[in-house]
């Protein structure tokens, strides 16, 4: 067995991140939470997007894209509609060196964002 990776009976959670990280497919970023995809793993992810995106598009799907950053009055709206919400995210209260109006949530999978455009 490869140093440093723990059995998988004894903790499988930790044994993923460990394979992941030994076999170079992603490694930690130096911000807290993130991770960098190495090219290795960015393949596979490529390989296994094109695969389900073609299955997708059989069944007369189409893709969209959505930003990152929402207003944080979006978040708001999913804690009305969610029972327990709590939010951890990062919010965004400075850009171009001016205070926002309102601020921004790094929320990249919000329904807010998506119900408001559709």
């Amino acid at each position: 067995m490869a140093k440093n990776i723990t059995p998988r009976k004894e903790n499988y959670s930790q044994w993923y991140l460990d394979v992941i990280k030994a076999a170079e497919l992603a490694d930690y970023a130096p911000v807290r939470g993130c991770m960098v995809i190495r090219p290795t793993g960015y393949s596979i992810w490529e390989n296994i997007q094109a695969k389900l995106d073609a299955e997708f598009k059989k069944t007369g799907h189409v893709n969209a894209y959505f930003p990152l950053l929402i207003p944080y009055s979006f978040l708001q709206k999913e804690a009305e509609h969610v029972e327990g919400f709590s939010p951890e995210c990062a919010v965004v209260t400075h850009a171009g060196g001016e205070e926002l109006e309102e601020p921004f949530v790094v929320r990249p999978t919000s329904e807010t964002i998506i119900g408001h455009m559709y």
